[in-house]
């Protein structure tokens, strides 16, 4: 065993065209002189350390298995005051480049140690052979104490004749199916191969017992559990392959890439990099889902922007203030999508972000209108807003819009006529009992219905106009239980926008009892700026954040 001091030295800092990285001295390893070697490097990283740090390690030739340990001090700290948390991955011979090849897992803070050879590797990493070169052990301080972080890893090679590669099997892009019907999934969910406890096998079994028909995995930071899902696909249940890209300015939901899409997350905001990678999503045939945007975990808030974005995920796991907040910030992008009169809005989702009991697998879950059960037309349904978000599969929701022609509309789409037709909402539900519906506009909640009936089902029908409401979506929530804010949500659906597109925001200059003044006109919302607008009070003529 050979021990080596592995210290922060200012000249070793250096950025990456991303996040700042640090590559400490190497690790090496003499020609195979036996059946293993193993070595050990001890280290200490201050606070402000940079996101992630690299220990290469020369890899010789003929080597069967690297297996790397490690550990990391967690002193006391005072309250408030972030512990010591350390993340580690590692890259093989072809490099750390940011987007590169050179990727062969991460397992973050799950776990404290793993392998690699050609026939197999710990979950969070890619079976493959260990090959001759530089490698680099990626370490990620996510949080770092005051009186800093130190680590010890440690680093052994077992020499042999590789093995068989292992082939890997993908699930296919098409259930069974019914038609053009409605689907029911839960597209953010975390197994054994990254941080969370349940197996490929049992994710499946939860999700058939939730009533779902389509789910999408979606590991923090690693695709290596795209070829252990082809046993848990079946007839009744498509299974999409994801990943959940956990930078430090946010998270993103890569849903229904190719398989074997693997997706850097490297970056921040500040680095300009977020757009490259949302492009790397869509050309392999997904879409880009920001997650929980106002979730309070560390680096977890979401700070790029929505301009990429496909569909955002309001409504995160149990239904909490940081959902509330999303649901409102997602309103106001509606509300600047009618004013500036684009055709292009985002869509609203929900997933159970689940990773272990009792995280409720379908909780909530995105019912989707899709022509089939594959993976192009649930991606579609999404991307066009035919969709609500429920709670559990026994809730079920009939949302329509009609005009005095006989003009029909559903959910993601534009009930085209005059601005003073009169138009019928009508909502139907099933098992949602002593649930309240809401119909909310871009003027805010304009009818509030009583309780459904103890049965769970009921109508609620509403009249507007085009010219009072440009668009309506429908919320159902329980009973609160004191006090005047809403109770949570079992439902919520996409919005049906009324009228034709140039009635539902007049340009220009408006006049209003003979005084003319100019609209309100802030940046847009979703395409390209996180500022939220400035929105006119409902109750008096006054404007607030």
């Amino acid at each position: 065993m050979c021990d080596d001091d592995a210290g922060i030295g200012r000249r070793t800092l250096f950025v990456t065209g991303a996040a700042a990285a640090l590559t400490l001295s190497g690790v090496s390893f003499a020609s195979a002189a036996g059946q293993q070697q193993t070595r050990t490097v001890r280290g200490t990283l201050p606070p402000g350390s940079p996101d992630f740090v690299y220990v290469p390690v020369d890899i010789p030739s003929g080597v069967r298995e690297l297996k790397v340990a490690y550990t990391y001090d967690r002193p006391s700290v005072p309250s408030g005051t972030a512990g010591n948390a350390l993340d580690i991955g590692i890259f093989d011979e072809r490099g750390t480049e940011l987007g590169g090849r050179g990727f062969r897992g991460w397992s973050g803070g799950a776990r404290t140690e793993f392998f690699l050879r050609a026939d197999e590797a710990t979950p969070g990493y890619l079976p493959g052979p260990v090959r001759r070169g530089t490698w680099h052990i990626a370490l990620g301080p996510y949080t770092v104490a005051p009186q800093g972080l130190t680590y010890e890893i440690t680093i052994t090679l077992t020499y042999g004749e590789p093995g068989a590669a292992a082939e890997p099997a993908y699930p296919p892009d098409r259930a069974k199916g019914r038609g053009r019907d409605w689907y029911r999934g839960d597209c953010h969910l975390h197994s054994w191969y990254s941080d969370g406890r349940r197996t490929p096998a049992e994710i499946g079994a939860l999700a058939r017992a939730a009533g779902l028909d389509f789910i999408n995995s979606s590991e923090h930071n690693t695709h290596s559990a795209h070829a252990h899902w082809a046993d848990v696909a079946g007839d009744d249940l498509l299974v999409m392959l994801g990943e959940e890209v956990t930078t430090r300015n946010g998270h993103v939901v890569a849903l229904g890439t190719d398989p074997g899409t693997f997706v850097d997350w490297r970056y921040r905001a500040r680095d300009n990099r977020y757009g490259r990678f949302a492009r790397r999503i869509r050309e392999a045939g997904g879409l880009v889902v920001p997650a929980h945007p106002h979730a309070t975990c560390i680096g977890c808030n979401w700070k790029f922007g929505f301009g990429e974005a496909d569909a955002i995920e309001v409504w995160n796991g149990p239904w909490t203030p940081d959902d509330e907040m999303a649901l409102a910030d997602w309103d106001s992008m509606l509300v600047a999508s009618v004013r500036e009169e684009r055709r292009d809005w985002i869509p609203a989702m929900g997933s159970s972000d689940a990773h272990r009991d009792p995280d409720v697998v379908g909780r909530p879950q995105t019912v989707v209108l899709a022509d089939d059960l594959t993976r192009e037309a649930i991606q579609e349904g999404i991307r066009a807003g035919r969709s609500y978000v429920a709670e559990s599969a026994t809730v079920s929701l009939s949302f329509t819009a009609s005009g005095g022609r006989g003009e029909h509309a559903g959910i993601g789409e534009r009930l085209r006529t005059d601005r003073d037709t009169p138009v019928t909402v009508r909502l139907e539900v099933s098992g949602a009992p002593r649930c309240v519906v809401r119909f909310v506009t871009d003027q805010g909640v304009l009818h509030t219905s009583a309780p459904l009936p103890v049965a769970g089902s009921g109508v609620v029908e509403w009249r507007t106009t085009p010219s009072y409401a440009a668009y309506v979506r429908a919320e159902l929530r329980h009973e609160a239980a004191v006090g005047p804010l809403p109770g949570a949500l079992a439902a919520f659906t996409n919005p049906i926008f009324l009228g034709h597109v140039s009635q539902t925001w007049m340009p220009g200059n408006v006049l209003v009892a003979g005084l003319d003044f100019a609209p309100l006109s802030p940046p847009p919302v979703g395409h390209g700026s996180s500022r939220r607008p400035s929105l006119p009070c409902l109750a008096c003529a006054c404007t607030r954040p």
